[in-house]
């Protein structure tokens, strides 16, 4: 069996020969050519087509936000973008999102070749999670992500606790968390939400210097604000906090008050920021007054900590198999009977303004 076969279009013969040597030398992933630019990439995927994409930004001939525009509406498949950690970077990879990528690999401008061969498990999960992303209506069953690094819990950044009923506020928080397809998810979700609706927190897994870019887009699209979270920023309606990259955000409460707290620490779950750091202490700030909404991702990041804040009485729900990009997260949360039910994504943001009790969502 052959496995997954990947493609390279990236005009650096440096990235190209060592993401083909580091790829060709991980179980069931191919690497079945490679390119410096779409032109050439087209000619040769036409014999034989990859399954995934590794795409570069900056190109001769045909720049890769066009390329993968083209695709889409052509013959859609999984792109995995290879950008450069840069501010302009950061924004140009936000529209390639926007446009129908599925994930980010960073390259940094300094050692690109010392980063890509310390780059196996991250490009494994990549890999492997755009292989079974659904760019259609079909179904699929996500394999575990590849690694061999410890696994670490939410108990790393913060303990659990005895929780005790939130009498000192009323005041409603939602906390969202997504991954593999979540850029495109989040999108749907925040631009069509009113100004009224209650204060948003969110983890995206994302490369550190694409969260800023990507919540300012956001924040242009929307009608509530949206940005990048910073310390002790305060949870307010209308309000759409992002984890910064590479940093873990936790929901703290002063009197009567939610802010964020941004916390620097292992990967938690193999994430960092961690959806089961973000859910386990809005689970202790929050409980029942809060929502929790699990979306499309691999893995099981936020499974456990769903579990916890649907235990303190709040309302939690995933995103159904249907409308996911991959189906892996949500299917976890469910599997633990950390949800009490799951919603295609065109009904999340109906329920993130109306805000219905735990009983009233169980009589759908």
């Amino acid at each position: 069996m052959a496995g997954i076969k990947v493609f390279i279009v990236d005009d650096s013969a440096v990235v190209r020969q060592v993401l083909t040597d580091q790829l060709n030398g991980l179980p069931g992933i191919q690497v079945i050519g490679a390119a410096p630019d779409p032109i050439f990439a087209l000619k040769h995927m036409d014999k034989n087509w990859p399954d995934v994409i590794i795409l570069d930004i900056e190109m001769p001939r045909m720049d890769g936000i066009t390329f993968l525009k083209k695709l889409m509406q052509e013959r859609p498949t999984p792109v995995i973008i290879c950008s450069t950690l840069t501010a302009r970077g950061a924004e140009v990879t936000m529209q390639a999102m926007s446009s129908g990528a599925i994930d980010i690999i960073t390259k940094p401008t300094l050692n690109l070749k010392g980063f890509l061969l310390e780059s196996k498990t991250l490009l494994a999960d990549a890999i492997k999670a755009a292989a079974h992303a659904k760019l259609s209506k079909s179904t699929f069953s996500p394999d575990k992500s590849l690694g061999t690094q410890p696994k670490l819990n939410a108990d790393t950044i913060i303990p659990p606790a005895n929780l005790k009923a939130m009498a000192e506020t009323t005041d409603r928080v939602i906390a969202i968390g997504t991954s593999t397809g979540g850029t495109q998810a989040l999108e749907y979700i925040l631009t069509r939400l009113p100004r009224t609706v209650a204060g948003i927190i969110v983890v995206q897994h994302m490369p550190e210097a694409f969260t800023a870019a990507f919540a300012k887009r956001l924040d242009n699209l929307s009608q509530i604000n949206v940005k990048e979270a910073e310390q002790n920023d305060r949870v307010i309606p209308g309000l759409a906090l992002i984890a910064p990259g590479g940093k873990h955000m936790l929901l703290r409460r002063s009197g009567a008050q939610y802010r964020v707290e941004i916390k620097d620490g292992p990967l938690v779950s193999r994430h960092k920021p961690s959806v089961d750091v973000l859910f386990r202490s809005t689970a202790q700030a929050a409980g029942k007054n809060a929502l929790g909404i699990i979306m499309t991702g691999m893995g099981d990041d936020g499974a456990h900590g769903l579990k916890e804040l649907h235990d303190t009485g709040a309302l939690t729900v995933a995103q159904d198999e249907a409308s996911c990009v991959v189906y892996g997260m949500p299917k976890e949360a469910v599997k633990l009977g950390a949800t009490d039910g799951e919603l295609p994504l065109s009904e999340i943001p109906d329920l993130m303004v109306q805000l219905p009790s735990r009983a009233l969502f169980a009589k759908r």
